[in-house]
């Protein structure tokens, strides 16, 4: 077994599977210089739309081929490495993204020949290779990874593609100053604090592209550009949604410490429908609240649930909880802590309605040394403080 023809076309019609047309040539003609399958192990685990499935070269060669040349999603670690693919579950810690999502960054990113891109999240390396590709002819590409297997391995994948980045390991928030200033930064993993290092180590009129997951609800595409006193501003561009950086992974605390409160109530709003807004209300939610969300699934005693859970990211033990049940009228809603963030969010969402129910395209952040504003329309109008 091998790359044929057919699997590559495959591949490059998976960059742009809705067929807009945005994807450029030069990714493409990168696509075709650094082979995906380099950046494949033996061993995977195929994220797709249903359950998780393994590949195995040695076992299915053509099983292996077929996914790594096609739209899937790859994922290369579980649990930091604690866990063997094999179980099939655990959290994806290290990943070989989607081919279409690989593309939609690097052509927001729009590098140039002779460009120095830093790069935050290493990986399997295939995204290091296409960088360095398209800044070819005296351009140059730093790639850091936290984490040092990881980063081994993406060495050994990079050389066996003839492409030679600089390789750092370390902790990606901090950047790498030894090889500023940089003309873009790119990042494969999911950002809540937009650390200012990046801009700090960036040329005035440089890009930053990130996927931006500010908590609450979905992830988004972040395009910043550097300016000249010394801030980054940009508007979401989109969608993307990659694995949080290690040192920004929200830590979910759903246990009552000793002595904490539950104060118990009922609520109108079905948290279903809190936990499936548009972009626009989750970016606003966001924004007035600062609060993190997830949401579970499942069965208990009472039978059939739907817990949407919203948690101060400052404060781990102080949360709020709203569970569905099938035919009820009203829903219990848990409180612990001293924050109201139920009441908050559903104070958000009412004052995004208020506004006229503003859609994604339209919030922004500016990012300074105080930290980050997130504005709607025009940097002026700031909807949170720094």
């Amino acid at each position: 077994m091998s790359l044929t023809p057919e699997r590559l076309d495959r591949l490059l019609a998976a960059l742009d599977p809705e067929g807009s047309g945005d994807i450029g040539e030069p990714i493409k003609g990168a696509v075709r210089k650094v082979p995906r399958h380099l950046f494949i192990p033996p061993v995977g685990l195929v994220v797709e739309d249903g359950p998780p499935y393994l590949i195995n070269r040695d076992v299915d060669p053509g099983t292996w081929w077929d996914s790594v040349y096609s739209r899937s999603i790859i994922v290369t670690q579980l649990d930091d490495g604690a866990t063997e693919l094999t179980a099939l579950k655990g959290d994806s810690t290290s990943s070989a993204s989607a081919p279409s999502t690989v593309a939609d960054l690097l052509q927001r990113l729009q590098t140039k020949p002779g460009m120095k891109v830093l790069e935050v999240g290493t990986g399997t390396g295939w995204t290091a290779g296409l960088l360095s590709h398209l800044v070819a002819d005296h351009g140059e590409v730093t790639s850091i990874e936290v984490d040092a297997a990881v980063a081994d391995q993406a060495g050994k994948n990079l050389a066996a593609a003839a492409v030679h980045p600089h390789l750092v390991i370390g902790d990606g928030a901090f950047g790498c100053p030894e090889h500023a200033p940089y003309d873009r930064v790119h990042v494969t993993c999911g950002i809540r604090d937009i650390p200012y290092a990046w801009v700090e180590q960036c040329r005035v009129g440089a890009v930053i592209v990130l996927p931006w997951h500010p908590g609450y609800g979905t992830s988004h595409c972040l395009r910043l550009e550097v300016q000249e006193d010394g801030t980054a501003l940009g508007r979401v561009v989109g969608f993307a949604g990659y694995m949080m950086m290690r040192s920004q992974r929200p830590h979910l605390n759903e246990d009552q410490l000793p002595g904490q409160e539950r104060r118990h109530y009922r609520t109108a709003l079905d948290p279903r429908a809190l936990d499936q807004l548009s972009a626009g209300a989750d970016l606003a939610i966001a924004a007035l609240t600062g609060v993190r969300s997830h949401t579970s699934t499942g069965t208990d005693d009472e039978g059939e649930y739907v817990r949407m859970w919203v948690s101060d990211p400052a404060d781990s033990h102080s949360w709020a909880v709203a569970t569905w049940r099938p035919d009820s009228v009203d829903y219990g809603v848990q409180q612990v802590g001293d924050r109201p963030m139920w009441d908050e969010v559903v104070q958000a969402y009412a004052r995004w309605v208020s506004w006229g129910e503003p859609r994604w395209e339209r919030f922004g952040v500016t990012v300074t040394p105080e930290g980050q504003r997130v504005w709607l329309d025009t940097p002026e109008v700031v909807l949170n403080s720094a």
